[in-house]
């Protein structure tokens, strides 16, 4: 199988510890991933927005840089929500009016993009990936990997099975972060105080880290926890798979300690 990663803007910008990771849990598991360079952006902040013109060059990107691969994995329920549902939507509008009429073709032929934990249950089969994290963990399930994507528990699935973490339930957990991309910042006063509530409950639950698929909603909710001096800190649920006891996980840049 010939697995494609696909990293995210923001993790390519700000957090490559999490692409790192990526590629050393799937190698670990026998998985041989690819980086394709061309990548970009997968056009989701265009989309979410309401620029699906201007988003039509990166879905073009996306789907060329990507081509003859068996399959797309990334650390992002966000950008996989993008590319399952979105990358569609923007290449009919783009074969109607004439601007890429080979688009629809395309990303009909593209290989599926999975998110991590979707990659790693259902396509792998495995939930025990020989990973050791020993700290108390709090779970946020982002909101389009939990009902754009519909990953259900595979991620519980996942970190249960980490060897010395103990999982510490999330009160309201199922409830938005406040981040959304550009509606932070639209509507800043309401996301600062969605993100409040959140910081609320994780620091009720007494865990040494909250831990999420993408990095874009624990930026906002770390940096709150930072502020707070909180000493929580925040981590991708790929850099805690990817932990052993030879390589121990470190957090990432910026993250609250």
């Amino acid at each position: 199988m010939r697995v494609a990663l696909m990293v995210t803007c923001v993790n390519d910008a700000m957090f490559p510890g999490t692409g790192a990771a990526v590629v050393r849990l799937l190698r670990r598991l026998g998985v041989e991933v690819d980086f394709p360079e061309a990548q970009t952006c997968c056009g989701q902040p265009m989309v979410n927005t309401g620029y699906l013109d201007e988003a039509v060059p990166a879905v073009r990107t996306y789907v060329d840089a990507f081509a003859g691969y068996d399959a797309i994995v990334t650390p992002s329920g966000s950008c996989a929500g993008s590319a399952r549902h979105q990358h569609g939507l923007v290449a009919r509008r783009a074969g109607e009016n004439g601007s890429d009429p080979g688009l629809a073709e395309a990303v009909a032929a593209a290989p599926p993009t999975y998110e991590l934990t979707e990659f790693l249950v259902d396509v792998l089969g495995v939930t025990d990936v020989g990973a050791y994290f020993p700290h108390a963990v709090t779970y946020h399930p982002t909101c389009h990997s939990l009902r754009m994507l519909g990953v259900g528990d595979r991620p519980r699935r996942l970190l249960e099975a980490v060897r010395g973490l103990r999982l510490v339930e999330l009160p309201n957990a199922d409830q938005c972060c406040g981040f959304g991309g550009t509606f932070a910042l639209k509507n800043s006063d309401t996301s600062v105080a969605m993100g409040s509530d959140k910081v609320r409950h994780v620091r009720g639950t007494g865990a040494e880290v909250l831990v999420a698929g993408d990095n874009s909603c624990l930026m906002h909710i770390g940096g709150m926890l930072t502020r707070q001096r909180s000493g929580v800190r925040v981590m991708h649920l790929a850099e805690i798979l990817a932990a052993t006891e030879d390589e121990p996980a470190a957090p990432a840049p910026g993250a609250a300690r």
